[in-house]
């Protein structure tokens, strides 16, 4: 979330810019679990990135087994076995800030470079490719592979598309604040609309867009994602919720229970979310992990690193939760479901 502000404040700053490069990273290093409760489901163990401040944003599962993630205060990509092992790669450019990563379907990962305006591209063996974004100042956000083989990504004021060749096409939404991006079981794309926009919106890969509005009025509808039951679900964290929206538009809403860390009263603040291997909705928010059901209910985990915000969630090769923890701890963590 921190990562999203400051790219919105400093989007008057910006220019479009963007050569392709590659670089290549250092050996694996090993990480040392912080915490652990053992095997049992809800155990969570997290891993300390080599890089201090490296403000861990989005997470990911690659074909190769491993999980891949985006270094937004370091400028790299970072890379984490199953077993804690990890391997960091800087972008090439220095100031581009990745935020979200993908894994496409040519089988590299891909993300957005939301200073850099651009959308880059690594392979499992290391090896980043840049891909200006034709219109400047787009501030490209979330990113997600499409049901026709390529990448669709989000940007200010509209949603683009970039082939596995590196052809990019943009969908105009002006004025309209877009985050996350994710494909339908429908075959298009669903995305969430950010501070002040009030909704949903799909759009079939032909560019034709509907909207659809959320009943409680939240400002900020952050992350998305499909669920094994054919409806999307979104965290909205502005107002502790999470959503679920069907492809016929229809919204259901559920509360996110207090606990001992995030009282009554106080807004845990969601916001990656993905589907798990459960069939559950697993989401991050504020010192705690958290599943629900598609029967609307919670179960809410907490993490033992005091304060740690709220950031992305992925579901790993090897049936856990991966998920990252914010700038002030910069860690990725795992929780057995």
């Amino acid at each position: 979330m921190k990562a999203r502000v400051a790219a919105v404040a400093l989007f008057s700053t910006l220019a479009a810019c963007g050569n392709v490069g590659s670089s290549a990273g250092a050996p694996p290093t090993a990480g040392a679990p912080t915490s652990t409760a053992g095997a049992n489901s809800g155990a969570i163990l997290e891993y300390a990135i080599p890089t201090a401040k490296a403000s861990p944003t989005s997470i990911t599962s690659g074909f190769d087994g491993a999980l891949w993630f985006t270094e937004w205060g370091a400028g790299k990509i970072g890379r984490i076995t199953t077993s804690g092992a990890f391997t960091e790669y800087p972008v090439a450019a220095t100031g581009t800030d990745p935020d979200f990563i993908a894994a496409g379907s040519d089988g590299a990962l891909w993300f957005t470079e939301t200073n850099g305006n651009k959308i880059g591209r690594i392979t499992t063996a290391g090896k980043i490719s840049e891909y200006p974004i034709p219109t400047a100042n787009r501030l490209p956000q979330g990113i997600t592979a499409g049901p026709d083989g390529a990448l669709w990504f989000t940007e200010f004021g509209g949603i683009g598309r970039i082939t596995t060749t590196g052809k990019v096409t943009e969908y105009p939404l002006p004025g309209t604040i877009v985050w996350a991006i994710t494909a339908g079981p429908d075959g298009a794309l669903w995305f969430t609309k950010g501070t002040g926009e009030k909704g949903i919106g799909r759009m079939t890969t032909s560019g034709a867009v509907t909207d659809y509005g959320i009943p409680s009025g939240s400002l900020e509808a952050v992350s998305i994602t499909a669920g094994r039951d054919g409806a999307l679900w979104f965290t909205e964290a502005d107002i502790g919720k999470i959503g679920r929206i069907t492809p016929s538009g229809a919204v259901t809403e559920y509360t996110i229970p207090s606990t001992k860390t995030v009282p009554a009263g106080s807004n845990p603040g969601p916001s990656g979310i993905t589907s798990g291997p459960d069939g559950a909705l697993w989401f991050k928010a504020t010192t705690m992990v958290g599943r629900l059901t598609t029967a609307g209910t919670f179960a809410l985990f907490t993490i033992s690193t005091p304060a740690t915000g709220p950031e992305a969630i992925t579901s790993g090769p090897d049936g856990a939760l991966w998920f990252t923890e914010d700038s002030d701890h910069s860690k990725i963590g795992r929780i057995a479901p």
